[in-house]
C-alpha cells in the first residue's frame, strides 16, 4: 500500500506557508513509526494525562490549546484537579504555556468566564495562559491538544489530541453515568448528562508536527485580545490586561522524539481565511476537509462515523457520491439523540440542517445507511461529542472537527489520521479489496467503539465482519427498543436506537435556514473556493 493513496501529500494540503510538513523543500506530509493509544471517554484520558504531567521535571514543557478549560475539573479518582496538577508542575519549574479561546459571552451559553478564571489561576502559579481571540468573526479556537516535552529524554515526549476539552462534563466512562461535575445540556439528557468522546495519546515523530501547530499559533505576532495574566504567585488577586501581549517566541527543540512503533500519523488542521491573516496559513488551511474527501473516495466496504452534528450539505454530498459509486459501500453514523441546546431558537437550525444532510445520504444509500444514537442502561440518552471516522478498517481519524462547514472552513481545528503498518489477521483480511488489508489500529478503534455501543465483546466475530454492519446495527436497535417496550432492564452498557430528527415547523424553516447559514455553520473559505464549491 502506498500511504499517499490515503494520506494527503504536502501539495494536497495546500498550505506552503506552514512548517507542518517540515522545512521548505522537505514536503514530508506525515510521520512514520509512531505509537498511538486510544482513550475512549474522558475518564481514561484524564487519568493518563495526569500521570504524564506528574512525570515532568525542571525545564520540561507543557503546551496546550483548548476550547474551554475549568481549573476545578477533577482528573482522577483521587480528586486531583486540573488547577492543582498544573500548579504543582509550575512549582517543579515546568514551563507551561496554554492558548485558550477567549470565548463568547456566558449569556450566549459559552464559557468566557470559565476560560478567564482558568487563565488567572494557572498564571498565578507561574504558567502562562493566553486567551486567544485571533479568530474569524463569529469563530472559535476549537483545537484540543496537549504536548509534553521532556528536556533530557525526548523519548518520553507525549501528545494528546482529539475531541475532549479539559472541562466540566467530560469525565465519563463506559458505564456513562456522567461527570459528577456537570455541564448543562438539553433537559432530556438529565441532571448529570452522559458524555461519550475519544482522545488519542501519541508518542514518536508526530509530536514534532503537533508541537509545530502550537508554536505557529503562539509565535503569531498578531495581537491577542482580552488576555489576562497574573504576574506572580504573590499577586494572584490582581490581573493585568493588555491588548498586545508579547509572549516569548518558542524555538523548536533540537531533539526529535525517536521512532517507537508501527503507525503513520498525518496531522490535519483547519484555519479560515481572515484579516489580519495567519502568517502560517495566509489563505487558511483545509487539510481536515481534503483528507476526509480523499479517504472517502477510496472507501469500498464501510465508513463508520461518530459526530456531534453531521449537518453539512457539502459533506453529505461527498458521502452520497461515494455510496452511489460503490454499491457495496455501507455507512454507519452515531450522533447525539438531541442537540445540546434544543430551545425554540437554538433547536430548529440544527435539526433542519441535520435532517437535510441525512436525507441526502439515505437517498443515495438506502438500506446501506444506518444512523443511530445511544443511551445508557438507565434509558438516559448519551451526548455523543466524539469526532471519529474509520474507513474499511484501514484509515482512521480522531480530532476536534465535526462534520460541518464550520469545522471544515471557519474555526481552528486539529485532528490526526492514522494508518498502521501492522495487518490485522482476522477475516475479512482485505475489506476494501484493494490490497490494503485490514490495519490493526483502525480495526481495534472501531471494535472498541462498537463493543461499547452494542454491548458486545470487542472480539465478537459479528463485530469484526464488515459485510453485515448495517444489519448488525439495525438488529441491535430493534432489540434494545423491544427491551424498553417490555420495561426490561439489565446490566448492559450503551444501547442503540434508530436516530430520528424532530421535525421543524413549517413556519420556522425560513428563519432557521438563515440562522443556520450565518451563525451555526458559516463558511470561512476564500471566495474563489466557495464559487467553485471546493475545499
Amino acid at each position: 500500500m502506498q500511504l499517499d493513496d490515503w494520506f494527503l501529500t504536502a501539495e494536497e494540503r495546500g498550505n506552503p506557508a506552514s512548517q507542518i510538513d517540515g522545512p521548505a523543500g522537505a514536503h514530508v506530509a506525515w510521520t512514520d513509526h509512531n505509537d498511538v493509544r486510544r482513550h475512549i471517554d474522558g475518564a481514561s484520558y484524564f487519568a493518563s494525562l495526569a500521570g504524564a504531567v506528574e512525570s515532568l521535571g525542571r525545564g520540561d514543557e507543557v503546551h496546550f490549546t483548548d476550547w474551554r478549560g475549568d481549573g476545578d475539573e477533577l482528573l482522577t479518582d483521587e480528586g486531583v484537579s486540573l488547577r492543582e496538577l498544573m500548579s504543582r508542575a509550575c512549582r517543579r519549574d515546568v514551563t507551561i504555556r496554554r492558548l485558550l479561546w477567549r470565548s463568547h459571552s456566558d449569556r450566549l451559553a459559552f464559557s468566557a468566564k470559565e476560560n478567564r478564571r482558568f487563565a488567572e489561576e494557572v498564571s498565578a502559579a507561574g504558567g502562562q495562559v493566553l486567551l486567544d481571540n485571533r479568530v474569524r468573526r463569529g469563530g472559535s479556537h476549537h483545537q484540543k491538544l496537549v504536548v509534553l516535552r521532556h528536556l533530557a529524554s525526548p523519548e518520553d515526549d507525549v501528545a494528546f489530541v482529539g475531541g475532549i476539552d479539559l472541562s466540566h462534563g467530560r469525565r465519563d466512562d463506559v458505564r456513562h453515568g456522567g461527570d459528577v461535575q456537570v455541564i448543562e445540556l438539553d433537559a432530556r439528557y438529565g441532571p448529570r448528562p452522559p458524555w461519550h468522546d475519544v482522545q488519542l495519546e501519541i508518542r514518536g515523530p508526530a509530536i514534532d508536527q503537533l508541537d509545530t501547530t502550537f508554536r505557529e499559533r503562539w509565535n503569531d505576532p498578531t495581537p491577542f485580545t482580552h488576555v489576562h495574566r497574573l504576574r506572580s504567585w504573590i499577586s494572584r488577586v490582581s490581573t493585568t490586561r493588555t491588548r498586545d501581549p508579547r509572549p516569548h517566541q518558542i524555538i523548536a527543540p533540537d531533539a526529535t522524539p525517536p521512532t517507537v512503533a508501527t503507525l503513520s500519523v498525518q496531522v490535519l488542521r483547519t484555519y479560515p481565511v481572515r484579516r489580519p491573516h495567519y502568517p502560517f496559513a495566509p489563505t487558511g488551511e483545509r487539510s481536515v476537509a481534503r483528507a476526509f474527501a480523499k479517504a472517502v473516495q477510496r472507501a469500498r466496504s464501510l465508513i463508520y462515523i461518530e459526530d456531534q452534528y453531521f449537518w453539512s450539505v457539502e459533506i453529505a454530498r461527498i458521502l452520497a457520491a461515494a455510496l452511489r459509486r460503490r454499491p457495496e459501500l455501507q455507512l454507519v453514523v452515531v450522533v447525539p439523540r438531541f442537540p445540546d441546546k434544543d430551545g425554540r431558537l437554538s433547536g430548529p437550525p440544527s435539526r433542519l440542517a441535520q435532517k437535510r444532510a441525512l436525507d441526502i445520504v439515505r437517498a443515495a444509500g438506502g438500506a446501506r445507511v444506518g444512523v443511530y444514537d445511544v443511551q445508557n442502561q438507565a434509558g438516559r440518552p448519551i451526548y455523543v461529542h466524539a469526532k471519529v471516522c474509520v474507513i474499511d478498517d484501514v484509515w482512521a481519524t480522531v480530532g476536534s472537527d465535526n462534520l460541518n462547514r464550520r469545522s471544515w472552513t471557519h474555526d481552528s481545528e486539529l485532528s490526526c489520521a492514522v494508518i498502521d503498518s501492522r495487518r490485522d489477521e482476522r477475516a475479512p483480511l482485505d475489506p476494501g479489496g484493494l490490497g490494503d488489508g485490514a490495519r490493526t489500529f483502525a480495526r481495534e478503534l472501531r471494535l472498541s467503539l462498537w463493543a461499547e455501543h452494542l454491548d458486545r465483546s470487542a472480539d465478537d466475530p459479528a463485530l469484526v465482519a464488515l459485510a453485515g454492519s448495517t444489519r448488525l446495527w439495525k438488529e441491535a436497535a430493534l432489540r434494545d427498543a423491544g427491551a424498553d417496550s417490555t420495561k426490561r432492564r439489565d446490566t448492559s452498557g450503551s444501547r442503540v436506537r434508530m436516530h430520528h430528527v424532530d421535525p421543524v415547523a413549517r413556519g420556522s424553516r425560513l428563519w432557521a435556514e438563515v440562522v443556520y447559514r450565518l451563525v451555526f455553520d458559516p463558511d470561512g473559505r476564500p471566495w474563489q473556493l466557495r464559487l467553485r464549491r471546493r475545499f
